[in-house]
């Protein structure tokens, strides 16, 4: 089992998404950082006043995966966030002793389900239409 850490570009996000989806990675996190890495210092001019932008914005995915997922991920990582720029990111790919899904207490490569794009829409397609009719026909 893996963390995989990705920083990338903000306007990468929607690409790598549907990339990592495509390969089966569905459970990710997302957030927002900022940081300086090889990109040139920035300098905006704010009323008259020179400044200097230190750290850009960037997005940080975070997904636990198990063994058979590390390589697809890194792949559609590489391939969806690359526009051959500095300052197109990093990966971090770390170890993971245990992993718990608290909902059921499942733990390790049990509680990181496999699960690919087109599982996950189909389970939202059959849960839809029940709760849709559930009241159809019956008196309020």
């Amino acid at each position: 089992m893996k963390l995989i850490t990705a920083i990338i570009r903000p306007e990468r996000l929607a690409e790598v998404k549907s990339a990592l989806f495509r390969v089966g990675v569905t459970g990710l996190s997302v957030s927002g950082v900022r940081g300086h890495g090889g990109e040139p210092e920035i300098v905006e001019h704010v009323r008259g006043q020179r400044i200097v932008v230190e750290f850009t914005e960037k997005v940080e995915l975070r997904m636990a995966v198990s063994e058979p997922f590390v390589e697809p991920a890194v792949a559609a990582i590489l391939t969806a966030a690359r526009t051959g720029a500095v300052g197109d990111g990093k990966i971090f790919i770390q170890s993971l002793e245990r992993v718990i899904r608290i909902r059921t207490g499942e733990e390790n490569e049990a509680a990181l389900t496999p699960l690919t794009a087109e599982e996950v829409q189909a389970r939202a397609l059959q849960e839809a239409p029940d709760k849709g009719t559930a009241n159809l026909g019956k008196a309020p």
